[in-house]
């Protein structure tokens, strides 16, 4: 596998840091222990423009090349956060903070990105500038919104931007693309049906709000057979469902319910907030009864532009050969897709082997698979700048 020499001598060194950002997790923008590991990693590398506090507690550092004669600018973008997880690992390295867990390979991301930063502080061998985006609260926070909204694309002068994410089920070596949606927006719902509470022996004398909202439940599932294209990609799950009550001889006078919908296409993401509103209030209504719905907008559809997606492939092939130029879309969501909606650029899976999945108490980032995620970090840089 032609990863970059140096990078293959720095394993040791990387796996350390990562095995250290793995036993000590912290969740969304309270990063500020692993914000300063890596600001100290990037001082020692001898990099000096350094900013913290970026999107609250991201750090975003620049390397520039041996000239600057091409003005082209390209962020890398690495993710920090835990997750509230336990961890049931048993790894000497496992986190010692109770409840919280690296349990999606954020510390590995993090880690590699430290790695290929001290390789192309080292070598400079580019025409350019190179952006490090260190985020906090990806799992949940919008931290890449947070970090746009507070310039990052602008004060940076950023002009295309990748990301990577670890791929369990995918072998260690190996990487998987696409052009177009990669990953699925998600917004999430909350449906409060208000009717008449009374005795479950007198029904004629309540507006059942149990029955009323089974109704809503099994018609909110109707949407993505009957009002989508069913050559498009929408998910919708109804999560929770609780009444006011836990006595069984009492009829509810409220049920709060929630959710989630995601999809791949933002024509549909539309069309389903819709009849999910709809749906729900006019069924309600039916009985006698009122709905409520609460919508919560998330992360954005994850979309590769096409140039873009082409660089990362053609690095990827560069750095391992082995590269899914194709790979079927997914429906969990991701908030580098903030970060997609303001610059051209391209998300990147890298396989993480045989492991647990993803939000896993037993997960574990494949400390195999550092030096091939640095590599391609850093081919992205020295193919799309070269030195003049």
């Amino acid at each position: 596998m032609p990863i970059k020499n140096r990078l293959a001598d720095l394993h040791p060194e990387i796996t350390g840091w990562r095995r250290h950002l793995h036993a000590n997790p912290e969740l969304m923008y309270d990063v500020h222990e692993t914000a300063g590991f890596v600001v100290e990693r990037l001082k020692e590398f001898g990099i000096d423009d350094i900013t913290t506090g970026v999107g609250k507690t991201g750090v975003v550092a620049t390397i520039k090349g041996k000239s600057d004669s091409k003005g082209r600018v390209i962020g890398l973008r690495a993710d920090m956060d835990a997750l509230p997880i336990t961890e049931i690992t048993g790894l000497d390295y496992a986190s010692t903070v109770p409840g919280k867990m690296h349990a999606c390979g954020h510390d590995g991301h993090t880690a590699m990105l430290l790695g290929a930063a001290k390789y192309l502080a080292e070598t400079r061998n580019f025409d350019g500038t190179v952006v490090l985006i260190f985020q906090p609260a990806e799992e949940g926070g919008a931290g890449g919104k947070a970090m746009c909204d507070d310039g990052l694309m602008d004060r940076w002068g950023i002009q295309e931007v990748y990301g990577m994410h670890n791929a369990p089920g995918i072998p260690v070596g190996t990487f998987a693309i696409r052009p177009g949606p990669l990953m699925a927006s998600s917004d999430d719902f909350e449906i409060v049906v208000t009717g008449k509470g009374g005795h479950a022996a007198s029904p004629h004398d309540a507006i059942d709000t149990t029955l009323v909202a089974s109704q809503i439940v099994v018609s909110l599932h109707s949407i993505v057979s009957r009002n989508i294209d069913p050559l498009k990609s929408v998910v919708l799950t109804v999560g929770t469902f609780k009444t006011d009550s836990d006595a069984s001889n009492i009829i509810a006078h409220t049920v709060r319910m929630t959710g989630t919908v995601r999809t791949l296409d933002s024509e549909y993401r539309a069309i389903a907030e819709d009849r999910v509103r709809r749906v729900a209030t006019d069924i309600a209504s039916a009985y006698g009864a009122t709905a409520v719905v609460n919508w919560a907008p998330g992360y954005p559809v994850t979309i590769n532009s096409d140039a873009e997606t082409q660089h990362a492939i053609e690095a990827a092939r560069a750095v391992a050969g082995n590269v899914d130029e194709d790979t079927p879309p997914i429906m969990p969501s991701e908030d580098f897709s903030y970060m997609l909606e303001e610059r051209p650029g391209a998300y990147m899976f890298l396989g993480n082997g045989d492991t647990a999945q993803c939000h896993h108490p037993a997960y574990n980032f494949d400390d195999e698979a550092i030096p091939v995620g640095c590599s391609w970090f850093a081919e992205i840089v020295e193919r799309r700048m070269p030195a003049a």
